[in-house]
């Protein structure tokens, strides 16, 4: 059955104080769990801020929220929204640009990472909302730019849409997980979720340039660098998306013909519009400025090693590591076999490459797992299977 309309009707959106105000009132007054949702710009500007944030609760009705009118500042709603359980689908997503509108959750519950845990197929939300509840959400506007203003009432009905039934598409999940056996594994996850910290800052960004694997001398990387520095900061500071500032391909052919004058530089094809005509000069002193480097100060041809070798290489430089490797996966494949649960869910797979290729010295493989992050669950489930394949040799 489709669901094409909000049941209580498309709601007026919130864009002042008292109606945030009046908002943060019903909500309170609610029951059970929220929903939430944000949409944010992402491939059209520079920053990850949420442009809308949906709110959904049984005896408040939805919410729709713009957060530009009121200045980025949603605390008003923080009280309400504290203590109630948030039902969010992929978190990790949208918790960031909530919490820099004001607003955390105390709990929370994830239907995404519940439709892994519980060994579905599909875990996109309009998969899950199809196969667990037999409805049909219109999907097409999660790409959009939602900092356009107005926004138009199609993708507000579609913003409305996404937290109709998720609270619903939750308790149905959550049996799910209970019928499984899982729900107390999935409980870890969610916190887990809620309490990590941001990820930390690349060492060195711009290596993830698309294409510059084609890239080998130190002199043409520091031209990569040297462009990608400029971009990132022109687009941080008209907050564009910085491959609308300047595509990646543009970046990595520059840096390997190396123009000898800004003419050379805009008679190249991707220079040649008449937005990249204007920062001609621009763009040509950073390459001007990557060629002035002194050799002690170009870019190493690989990016500085932060953990163990890729993987293709063990066998040649440890081939008991890569026996252990090997030994862990399959014994994890089986655990996920069995209990229907994705391999990179039950271990992340960086966790377990740092173990089998430095294993812990003092034998002790369940702080091991605890030290990388690994939940309680997955210690108790995987240590024996991981202490047995760290004794395999080639």
């Amino acid at each position: 059955m489709p669901l094409l309309a909000p049941a209580d009707g498309l709601p007026q959106v919130v864009t002042d104080l008292p109606a945030l105000r009046r908002t943060a009132d019903a909500f309170a007054a609610g029951a059970g769990p929220i929903a939430v949702d944000a949409e944010r710009a992402s491939g059209f500007r520079y920053s990850q801020r949420a442009y809308l944030v949906q709110l959904r609760r049984e005896g408040a009705g939805t919410a729709l929220v713009d957060p530009i009118p009121l200045d980025g500042d949603l605390s008003a709603l923080a009280p309400a929204l504290s203590g109630p359980e948030w039902v969010l689908h992929a978190a990790n997503q949208d918790l960031a640009c909530l919490a820099e509108v004001g607003l955390t959750p105390s709990r929370l519950f994830d239907t995404e990472l519940a439709g892994r845990l519980a060994g579905l197929p599909r875990v996109g939300l309009g998969p899950l909302v199809e196969q667990l509840l037999g409805l049909s959400l219109e999907k097409g506007h999660g790409a959009a730019d939602w900092s356009r203003r107005p926004l138009p009432e199609d993708w507000l009905v579609y913003a409305a849409l996404d937290v109709e039934v998720l609270v619903e598409l939750r308790d149905v999940l959550a049996g799910l997980l209970a019928e499984q056996g899982k729900l107390e594994w999935a409980l870890e996850e969610f916190e887990a979720v809620r309490t990590a910290p941001p990820p930390a800052p690349r060492a060195e960004p711009w290596r993830r340039t698309s294409g510059i694997h084609k890239i080998r001398k130190p002199r043409r990387l520091a031209a990569v660098r040297a462009l990608w520095e400029a971009r990132d900061r022109l687009a941080a500071e008209r907050d564009i998306a910085p491959g609308r500032v300047l595509p990646d391909s543009a970046i990595v052919e520059a840096a390997v013909a190396g123009p000898e004058s800004a003419q050379a530089l805009a008679a190249m094809p991707v220079f040649r519009g008449r937005s990249q005509r204007r920062l001609t000069n621009y763009w040509f002193s950073a390459l001007a400025q990557a060629a002035r480097l002194d050799a002690a100060e170009l870019p190493k041809a690989a990016a500085p090693a932060d953990g163990p070798p890729p993987v293709a290489r063990w066998s040649d430089r440890d081939p008991d590591a890569a026996a252990r490797l090997a030994a862990a996966r399959a014994a994890i494949a089986e655990v996920g076999a069995e209990r229907s649960v994705p391999v990179e869910n039950l271990l992340q797979p960086d966790l377990l490459r740092r173990i089998c290729w430095a294993p812990p010295q003092d034998g002790d493989v369940a702080a091991a797992l605890r030290a990388g992050g690994a939940r309680n669950w997955q210690v108790d489930l995987l240590t024996p299977l991981l202490e047995a394949a760290l004794r395999t040799r080639a």
